[in-house]
């Protein structure tokens, strides 16, 4: 299972929310500075988020995300205000290796086809759900679709990755949902990346034991609950 250090950015800035309320922002500092810190502790792959971008539409944090790239080796994935196919091609002309899109696979479900036909493997579908419902731009709007049928939509449509996060327990180190997860990747048969809720070591091999591919940790790194080292480790280690 692939450890994924979170990077989200807002004004230029690394930050972490709280449940994804851009009042309740924690900041970090540099964002190259914080990519280039995972990389030297053993980081094989990057998640960042321009959060600027997943509630405007626009191309907020570039400059940022430039900065990222060019301090790092290892690839990054890059979600957040992804809606048309223009968007993708800029943001894979940067360097991004994988793009992710939200609230477009919602919005424009044939998005997803035609960039996973025209970019293999290069497309991830972010589906994220607060009380069992997809939420989409910036998580401020309730689609009323159910995950699992969302998920199955991209499936049909070429997607093989989907990033799940739950919400409410994004930057509340309270663990992870291990139910929900688990009913995404025994009812999909996708790559499932869980993201959302991990405290403590412990998370990390639940979410392995649920089948997931990858886990994207975000606070609980930043705030020394969980050592990436030691995710890594776990991440790595065979039954």
């Amino acid at each position: 299972m692939r450890i994924y250090p979170a990077i989200d950015l807002k004004n230029g800035v690394c930050v972490r929310l709280k449940m994804g309320d851009m009042n309740k922002a924690t900041e970090y500092g540099d964002p190259s500075a914080v990519a280039k810190e995972w990389q030297r502790q053993g980081a094989q792959f990057l998640h960042v988020v321009d959060l600027d971008a997943a509630f405007a539409g626009a191309f907020a944090n570039e400059r940022a995300v430039k900065s990222i790239l060019a301090a790092v080796k290892i690839p990054v994935q890059l979600g957040g205000g992804i809606r048309h196919m223009a968007d993708i091609e800029e943001r894979l002309a940067l360097g991004i290796e994988r793009v992710i899109i939200g609230t477009a696979a919602v919005e424009d479900p044939d998005l997803a086809k035609q960039a996973a036909k025209r970019y293999p493997g290069r497309i991830v579908v972010g589906i994220d759900a607060k009380d069992g419902r997809v939420a989409t731009r910036g998580w401020a709007k309730d689609s009323g679709e159910d995950p699992v049928s969302l998920a199955l939509k991209m499936k049909r449509r070429g997607i093989r990755t989907v990033i799940y996060t739950d919400i409410a327990r994004d930057g509340m180190l309270t663990g992870p949902n291990i139910e929900a997860l688990k009913m995404m990747v025994d009812q999909t048969g996708m790559e499932i990346i869980a993201s959302g809720g991990m405290s403590v070591p412990a998370d990390v091999e639940e979410v392995k034991n649920a089948g997931a591919q990858g886990v994207i940790i975000g606070k609980a790194l930043y705030t020394g609950g969980i050592v990436l080292a030691h995710a890594i480790e776990i991440g790595e280690k065979t039954c």
